[in-house]
């Protein structure tokens, strides 16, 4: 975690506070429980791969934190239910969630089928719709509660080929993170989100092979790919006191990616 963020979290900031993290089991979503259980909260991860949430949610323990692991599809709205209430059941609370889980397969724009379309648009988004709902009452209980999601610059600000149907989900979820957070302030409930650029994590196999991705790098005006811990860090900020007066928003996080007019510019 970089200095700044550092100085504005303490160590123990989220001490007896329950973070629930979907798609946590690697990459950003990995990073996010790892700043968030390394200031003291206690972490529920949840992924579709059960196995690999424990073996994230293992070191945690390990270093007399506290982790659990939970199984679930967020493109099935049961399970999404079921999750919120398991976890506010086996903690006694919850304090904060973020969506960090997604469904993206690159495919170019006429070979999208409906199973792709639904998929991506049931993850990305309607979870997010699923999630609030569940965790509303959670969060009422204890006076008030932290909704965050993992968007991107992909559809609200930029588009990539081959990811039509994620830019629209993406889009879909700047928009629902200003709707919901005009109707859930009543309740003392902020929603806000992270738009991550280009980060370095096993999903970028995805875009491309190792080649194109450095290209992506160079063009970069900070001149790195982004690391989980950058993505992190926002998430940590939007869910402090510091950004208690903070709803609706999102923060862009790509290194200044998408600041240049035109690629000939970083040429």
């Amino acid at each position: 975690m970089n200095g700044a963020a550092q100085q504005t979290i303490s160590v123990r900031d989220f001490a007896g506070k329950t973070v629930l993290v979907t798609g946590g089991a690697q990459g950003i979503g990995r990073g996010i429980a790892e700043a968030f259980a390394a200031r003291g909260a206690s972490v529920a991860i949840a992924d579709l791969r059960v196995d690999a949430a424990s073996e994230a949610a293992r070191p945690f323990v390990q270093q007399g934190g506290t982790a659990r692991a939970y199984a679930a599809d967020m493109a099935e709205y049961a399970q999404i239910e079921h999750l919120v209430a398991e976890v506010e059941a086996d903690f006694g609370r919850l304090d904060v969630v973020v969506h960090n889980a997604a469904y993206f397969p690159l495919t170019a724009f006429e070979a999208i089928t409906p199973a792709i379309l639904q998929r991506t648009f049931a993850v990305n988004l309607a979870a997010l719709f699923w999630l609030a709902q569940a965790a509303t009452p959670a969060f009422i209980r204890q006076g008030g509660g932290r909704m965050l999601a993992t968007s991107s610059v992909t559809g609200p600000r930029v588009a990539y080929p081959g990811l039509a149907h994620y830019a629209a989900s993406k889009a879909g979820v700047n928009g629902f993170i200003r709707a919901a957070a005009l109707e859930l302030a009543k309740h003392r409930i902020t929603v806000n989100g992270v738009e991550p650029g280009m980060i370095r994590t096993p999903a970028m196999g995805n875009l491309g092979d190792d080649a194109h991705n450095r290209r992506i790098e160079q063009a970069i005006p900070l001149g790195r790919l982004g690391e989980p811990a950058d993505i992190a860090a926002a998430m940590l900020f939007l869910a402090s006191d510091a950004a208690a007066y903070i709803t609706g928003q999102t923060i862009v996080v790509d290194g200044g990616a998408t600041l240049p007019e035109s690629a000939a510019v970083m040429g």
